[in-house]
């Protein structure tokens, strides 16, 4: 397929996010005229800081017009930029990664945040929407932001982890660390290098995807307009 302008919807998941990011990141250096547009859901915002790539986005979105990123914070309930998809602006919308959350909403048609709102008015306006949902079937292997080990943790009166988060993200509690803030972590991996005991962890863990989760993908599946792929990667395919 030619794509020139397309959209990209990111939902609040960390299981795919990294490697949703190298795709597109890969797409632009494939042909650096391609324009991407940036949807973020307001959950995706908080996540997107957690695994350290809020600020890299820049480099599949560069700020010029259909390279904008458009947070769902900033927009208000009314979304008015996703009537760009009623206007001819994209030839394709990618929702990836796409929590159960957002595929349950776009299953049964509802509408109330940013990145599903554009789902709606891209199959409204004709303009192609591929999902690739996080919870399709079985179990996954999901990436976890950093967080501290208590069994590993000796709870240092200096913690050179606390000492030099430069977000302030690591608590203490009793004069000794307690826990990292995920709403203040950016995800630079600075305390995991810093803490001489590897008590602070990030990693994979499995997850069990739940039978309503499954049901809902075999929804999506079936709606006008929607294809739904089952990884990142297969992005790359349709280019």
């Amino acid at each position: 397929m030619s794509f020139k302008s397309i959209a990209w919807g990111i939902t609040g998941a960390g299981h795919f996010l990294d490697r949703s990011y190298q795709v597109f990141k890969e797409l632009k250096q494939r042909d650096p005229e391609l324009s991407v547009n940036t949807y973020i859901s307001r959950a995706a915002e908080e996540v997107l800081r957690m695994y350290g790539l809020e600020q890299k986005l820049v480099k599949i979105s560069g700020g010029d017009y259909l390279e904008e990123i458009f947070r769902e914070s900033e927009q208000g309930s009314s979304s008015p930029k996703v009537g760009r998809f009623l206007l001819d602006r994209y030839d394709a919308l990618f929702v990836t990664p796409a929590t159960s959350n957002t595929v349950s909403k776009i299953a049964y048609g509802i509408a109330d945040s940013l990145v599903t709102n554009a789902v709606a008015q891209a199959v409204k306006g004709k303009v192609p929407v591929y999902v690739v949902p996080v919870d399709i079937e079985g179990s996954i292997i999901s990436e976890m932001p950093y967080n501290i080990d208590r069994k590993q943790c000796r709870h240092c009166e200096t913690c050179p982890p606390r000492e030099n988060c430069p977000h302030g993200a690591i608590t203490e509690k009793n004069g000794v660390t307690d826990q990292i803030e995920l709403l203040k972590c950016k995800g630079c991996g600075i305390c995991k290098e810093l803490c001489p005991y590897n008590a602070i962890k990030g990693g994979p863990v499995e997850v069990l995807v739940r039978d309503v989760d499954m049901r809902n993908v075999e929804i999506v599946k079936g709606l006008q307009g929607i294809t739904v792929l089952e990884s990142p990667e297969a992005i790359l395919e349709l280019f």
